[in-house]
């Protein structure tokens, strides 16, 4: 068994390579094999977002905190808020972040395949983040 006593990792800045603005990242959980869950805390300050990007085997977000905003490629920008729980398939091109406004942070959950669990692609540019939820 591994304990983890709160404060014994440290929160570390999310890569620029991957994110707009600024986001921190809190590690819940990185299990070793065979099992494949990967969870973190990513709280993003207002207007942070991450990049387009998909998963392997999926994604739960669960947003704990503030107003977010999340899309899927091609999808209507929706409004996120805390205890919204959003499940994302295997290989759907998304992002996720603060809305303009306002700080957000949520639980992402994820599982590796073959020590994968997500594929970076480009920015969401100002245009995409900016329109209207709806």
């Amino acid at each position: 068994m591994d304990f983890h006593q709160a404060g014994s990792r440290p929160t570390r800045r999310a890569s620029k390579d991957s994110f707009t603005g600024t986001v921190w990242q809190d590690p819940i959980i990185d299990a070793p094999a065979p099992a494949r869950v990967r969870a973190s805390r990513v709280s993003f300050e207002p207007g942070a977002r991450t990049n387009w990007h998909t998963h392997p085997l999926g994604q739960t977000l669960y947003v704990i905190y503030g107003v977010g905003r999340f899309q899927t490629k091609g999808g209507p920008i929706r409004e996120l808020r805390p205890g919204d729980v959003v499940w994302i398939p295997p290989g759907e091109k998304h992002w996720h972040g603060a809305s303009p406004n306002n700080a957000m942070a949520h639980i992402a959950i994820q599982e590796n395949l073959d020590g994968n669990h997500i594929t970076w692609m480009e920015p969401v540019t100002d245009e995409e983040y900016s329109p209207k939820v709806g």
